[in-house]
Parts: structure tokens; sequence; C-alpha cells
């Protein structure tokens, strides 16, 4: 094996859709790694010919590694999963759950620009049900990385499946990419949907009702 690829890894919370990182930044703390960006943030900006004793600009490194770390990318750190406890469907509702129009921040792994949309996830009971607020951190946490939309809503329903013990779940993201608004064909209108079906959700009829509470047209997906 390659030194190039013995320094491969991944966050290893599915076996088959995972976001690709090096092992060894997994291994160094939240302190440490804004260090370290705050000083490369500062090449950056010197580089560019930003004056850095501006006072208004001064505190710009800092700020930007602590937001890297601690928050647009705090789910590259597997501490911060959400505990996914789950509960007993003791009233027995057998229909499907939908939470819809989930705020999903995120960011682009290509250009490191903002995605902005929203998610709507559903799942079906096979005996335990989750808190709501559960699905709303599960979408945040995996957003909350460098990530690719299609990943990213794999990821969610990957993510919903272990928590409830169940393949009956189902998730569709919405969403605008800045790196289509604001550079390359700046096109301000269009957005992106992603789909992922699994379990019963894969029947057309369960999959037309799931759409249906969305208000979709279920000729196009």
């Amino acid at each position: 094996m390659s030194k190039k690829n013995k320094k491969k890894s991944v966050i290893q919370l599915f076996d088959d859709i995972t976001t690709p990182v090096r092992q060894e930044a997994l291994e160094v703390s939240d302190a440490e790694k804004m260090k370290k960006i705050e000083a490369k943030m500062k090449e950056v900006l010197d580089i560019l010919g930003l004056d850095l004793t501006d006072d208004s600009l001064s505190g710009t490194p800092r700020r930007i590694a602590k937001m890297y770390v601690t928050e647009i990318f705090k789910g590259l750190n597997n501490q911060n999963m959400p505990k996914l406890s789950s509960f007993d469907n003791k009233y027995k509702y057998g229909e499907m759950l939908v939470e819809k129009d989930i705020s999903v921040f995120s960011t682009c792994e290509h250009h490191f620009l903002p995605i902005i949309g929203k998610a709507h996830v559903a799942y079906i009971s096979s005996g335990k049900v989750i808190g709501l607020s559960k699905i709303n951190r599960i979408v945040d946490y995996f957003a909350r990385r460098p990530q690719v939309q299609e990943r990213l809503t794999v990821q969610i329903v990957k993510a919903m499946q272990q928590a409830l013990n169940t393949k009956d779940v189902a998730c569709i993201v919405d969403a605008k990419h800045m790196c289509l608004v604001s550079r390359g064909i700046k096109d301000i209108s269009s957005s992106t949907i992603t789909g992922e079906f699994a379990g019963k959700f894969k029947d057309p009829e369960v999959k037309k009702a799931f759409l249906s509470y969305l208000k979709f047209d279920t000729k196009h997906i």
C-alpha cells in the first residue's frame, strides 16, 4: 500500500457512505485546529493584499478559524454526533411521520461556498420512535461539514435507520448552491433536489403519499 493510501481514511459512521477525511486529523483537538487555521488564514489574507493591522481585519483569521471548527464544520468531529435515543412506539402509530422544512446550512466541498435549503425527512416506525428535535439535529450534524448534496441526503437516511432500527426512511433535500449563484453560471433561480427512499418508501404508493405531504409534483420524482 502506498504512503498516500495509508494516509487516507474516513469518518467511520456507515459502511457504504462516508465523508473522506485523514485519520490523523480526527486526533487533533479543536483548540489546536483553530490555532493552525488562524495562522494559515493570516497567510491567505496577506497574499490577497489585505492589511491585517486594520482594526476591522485584525481579528478575522481568528474568527474564521473559530467559525470553521466550532460552527460550519463541526460535523467533522464525531464527538458532536447527536445522541440518537429512541422510545417504544407505545401508542401504536403505524403511519409515516414526516418532519418537513428542516433548515439546511452546509458548505460545498468543491468551492467552500454555502449550500442553503430545506430537508424533508420521513419514517415508518418498526416499533421505535425518535424525538422530533433529534431529526433536526441529525440533519444539522451531517450538513455541518464540506458536503455534496447527494451524500448528505444518504447520510441522513442512514443515521435515521440506525437510530430507529428500520429500513423505512426517506429524505428529500431542496437547496441552493452559492457556487452556482455567486460564481460560474451565476444562476440565482435554480435549486437542486435530491431524494433517498429506502424500505417501504420505494413502493410507488408510499412514496407518492410522502411527496403529497410536501406538495411535490409526483410526476417528476
